[in-house]
């Protein structure tokens, strides 16, 4: 099988990080499917879309609550 054979699932965890995983394999603990699936530039891409801000989220809300002192 090749690369351009594979299918992967994008997943995201509780820092909201995103990654690809391929479709024929548990994903791993800490992530969930966002339900976007397919080759992995396809997949890529979605995630260059949506993930503009690759900060994880503790350390945005940390950043946030700063503003406030």
């Amino acid at each position: 099988m090749s690369e351009d054979d594979v299918r992967y699932t994008v997943v995201v965890n509780h820092e909201e990080q995103y990654s690809i995983w391929p479709v024929d394999r548990e994903v791993p603990a800490g992530w969930t499917e966002v339900g976007v699936t397919g080759g992995k530039e396809a997949c890529l891409a979605h995630i260059r879309m949506v993930w503009t801000d690759i900060t994880p989220l503790s350390v945005r809300r940390a950043l946030a609550g700063a503003d406030g002192i």
